[in-house]
């Protein structure tokens, strides 16, 4: 299921809240808003109120009628105080998830894209960038730090941001040009739409451009991946050879071992190398992913963070 796409300065924490309920920010933008907490009755607070102010006021007579209830009648004047005190404290009302979903997303508004925000061609890339980049970021080579994982963290959310929100540009673009050519134009319309058409398509050339470096990065990663996980497994053999060298020692055919364990080392030195050329070649496809001068600027939407704000996640 396509996730919402949130922009990486936005809280971690109210991001996370985002992507857990797309629906329901569906739902937000279409203008529902959640039901507002009734008050609590104060019915029982004023009740335990006055009545301790009335137990205090009988302790007092029956204190100067007689002293020897002095030490009960103290006793039961503090507990009644104590009780008047408890059932005076106002309960903490606690927000509910979607009154928190609620205002942060009229707050952040801008900020994050749906799935409604895409036509299915733009859907469509938006999927292949995000398989792109969920496969990086949990890939071994990137957990094991063979890639630049810090970089990845936060480049990859950054670029998948900057994706989404010119897909969604050109997703609305490409609905109201198709509304208003709906009902038939002249040639002289037709004509002055054409470039406006040429415009929206080598927009969205561009992105898929963006899209497949990520593909590539992406197949290059899958390479890493599957030679370091041979390299792994030739280590496993390499650590067995001893008992092997043995057992051909003691039968008497330790002249089989040489050219086999040689083969062995060999296939354990190329994939070695493999695994280098592997990352390398994943480390330029980044580069290139990249660029000379990093991602273009995204022009600033919405409030930035508020004060309090926890920091976005690296």
């Amino acid at each position: 299921m396509r996730r919402v796409v949130v922009d990486p300065e936005v809280p971690a924490r109210i991001a996370e809240l985002f992507r857990r309920h797309g629906s329901m920010l569906s739902r937000i933008r279409a203008g529902w808003s959640p039901e507002p907490p009734s008050p609590p009755s104060r019915l029982p607070i004023r009740f335990l109120q006055a009545g301790g102010a009335l137990s205090t006021l009988a302790l007092m007579v029956l204190l100067f009628l007689d002293v020897r209830l002095l030490f009960f009648a103290t006793a039961l004047l503090f507990f009644v105080v104590f009780v008047g005190l408890l059932a005076a404290r106002e309960p903490v009302d606690q927000e509910s998830e979607e009154g928190e979903l609620y205002r942060e997303a009229r707050w952040y508004e801008g900020r994050y894209l749906l799935a409604e925000d895409f036509d299915h061609e733009a859907g469509r890339l938006l999927d292949r960038t995000q398989q792109s980049i969920d496969f990086i970021l949990h890939s071994q080579v990137n957990a094991t730090g063979l890639l630049d994982d810090a970089r990845n963290s936060a480049m990859l959310p950054a670029q998948e941001w900057e994706i989404a929100r010119l897909l969604a540009k050109i997703s609305a673009l490409r609905n109201e040009h198709r509304e208003f050519a709906y009902g038939g134009s002249t040639p002289e319309v037709t004509a002055a739409m054409a470039p406006l058409e040429r415009a929206l398509a080598a927009s969205e050339a561009a992105v898929t451009a963006r899209v497949e470096a990520l593909e590539r990065y992406a197949g290059h990663v899958t390479d890493a991946e599957r030679a370091l996980r041979a390299h792994e497994q030739i280590a496993v053999l390499r650590a067995r050879l001893p008992r092997y060298e043995e057992l051909l020692a003691e039968s008497g055919a330790d002249a089989f071992a040489v050219p086999e364990i040689g083969r062995l080392a060999e296939d354990a030195g190329h994939l070695e190398q493999a695994l280098r050329d592997s990352v390398r070649s994943a480390h330029e496809a980044f580069r290139y992913l990249d660029g000379p001068a990093g991602p273009p600027p995204r022009p600033g939407s919405g409030p930035g963070p508020r004060p309090g704000d926890e920091p976005a996640a690296s």
